[in-house]
């Protein structure tokens, strides 16, 4: 069966509902973008106070699995998104970037609260690094020291909002040197 434009789709569709049959219409894209957005898998890199705001919004009062956020992996190879939650250190960097690398494509950066996104109180410590962007690339940053859970939860709803809004069968989770 050929489909000539969207109003040929609608009319058959009009067409079979009369008889009593389901159909939905959708692209293949917009399906797979609603199950990766709503099955996202993070890996917590938490190291300071933002961490425990993390774990609360794990936690009955607040629920992050009712967004799909609650397979919270320990492995990078199972992750799709790392969190970072706290201050990170010099010394620390080399370790964050590894697992970054170990992730599979694509992959997502949340950096939550003031130590990860700008140093925070430690901004003019020599053994801080001032933002994680000098290490990673940030999709989705909550500021606040530390934030509150709601705001962790928005922030996570926004990355879901982002992962959702990019095409699966497009560019966007194709890496390849487009030099051919």
């Amino acid at each position: 069966m050929e489909v000539k434009n969207r109003e040929y789709l609608e009319e058959m569709v009009r067409e079979l509902r009369k008889e009593g049959t389901n159909v939905i219409i959708g692209s293949l894209d917009e399906m797979i973008n609603w199950g990766r957005g709503n099955s996202i898998w993070p890996l917590t890199f938490a190291t300071s106070c933002c961490g425990i705001e993390y774990m609360s919004i794990g936690a009955a009062r607040y629920d992050f699995a009712r967004f799909g956020f609650e397979v919270t992996r320990a492995s990078p190879r199972q992750a799709d998104m790392i969190m970072v939650a706290g201050t990170i250190t010099h010394k620390m960097a080399p370790v964050l970037r590894r697992l970054y690398d170990q992730m599979a494509d694509p992959k997502y950066v949340i950096a939550v609260g003031g130590c990860a996104i700008c140093g925070g109180p430690f901004k003019k410590s020599y053994h801080v690094v001032n933002g994680i962007e000098q290490i990673l690339p940030v999709d989705v940053f909550i500021p606040g020291c530390p934030p509150r859970p709601e705001a962790l939860l928005y922030g996570m709803i926004q990355l879901q909002k982002k992962v959702k809004a990019q095409k699966f069968f497009g560019d966007v989770n194709r890496k390849e040197d487009k030099k051919e």
